[in-house]
């Protein structure tokens, strides 16, 4: 093979690749329009009238994601299946995104942790490597910690609203989260900067629940935890 030959042949190469990055771009980009969409979706739970509403939104992110497992299905046919990681930071970003949206609406539905096989399902990708295109393991953990930010969040909003022991179960759950995390020897630098973030959210969250029981809300909205708890139901 001449050196003309042999270097046609690369940019034949270079150009294939090229086309199969531009068609995963495509669908990656159908993907992050409806994280943005589920995420809308979602936030008013924050608003004062939003507790009311946990369960029917709960319902119509989990339609939205129908559209998610579409996109993926997609996504899975525009590389040979062996070259995962080699495309992977393309979707990786909004797979942890995704991961944080289906974690964020099992806590809402039930107050517990999602699992990386029941994310996996709502996604509608596999969990084992060899079988396709599936959930990192990472990838699960980083989406786990952005639903932390948000529990946070969601403990301050609720004294907002006045309901005034979910922070009590935000907090709980939060901290065992924690003591999870902390069984984890992260070598993955975004991740471990990202669990890092994990201790600040404890604290925001602790200064909450203390900020309540200084006031003696806690106990004084006890008897409201049932009603304040009817989208984990």
């Amino acid at each position: 093979m001449s050196v003309t030959e042999m270097f046609s042949y690369i940019q034949g190469f270079l150009s294939a690749d090229q086309d199969v990055r531009e068609d995963i771009r495509k669908v990656v980009q159908s993907l992050e329009q409806t994280a943005r969409e589920i995420l809308t979706v979602l936030q008013s739970v924050h608003q004062p009238t939003g507790f009311k509403e946990i369960p029917g939104k709960c319902a119509k992110a989990r339609e939205l994601f129908n559209a998610v497992r579409t996109h993926l299905s997609e996504l899975k046919t525009k590389f040979p299946v062996e070259q995962y990681y080699r495309f992977h930071e393309h979707w990786r970003f909004v797979l942890q995104r995704l991961t944080f949206l289906s974690a964020f609406v099992v806590y809402l539905e039930s107050e517990t942790l999602v699992t990386r096989e029941e994310a996996a399902k709502i996604l509608g990708i596999e969990v084992v490597r060899e079988k396709g295109f599936h959930l990192d393991v990472e990838d699960y953990l980083a989406g786990v910690l952005i639903m932390a930010s948000e529990l946070s969040r969601l403990a301050v909003n609720s004294v907002t609203a006045g309901d005034y022991t979910r922070p009590i179960r935000i907090s709980n759950f939060i901290n065992d989260l924690d003591s999870g995390f902390r069984l984890l020897n992260l070598k993955n630098d975004p991740l471990r900067k990202r669990y890092d973030g994990l201790k600040y959210d404890v604290k925001k969250i602790e200064e909450v629940v203390y900020d309540l029981s200084i006031r003696g809300l806690a106990k004084e909205g006890e008897g409201e935890a049932p009603e304040a708890k009817t989208g984990g139901d």
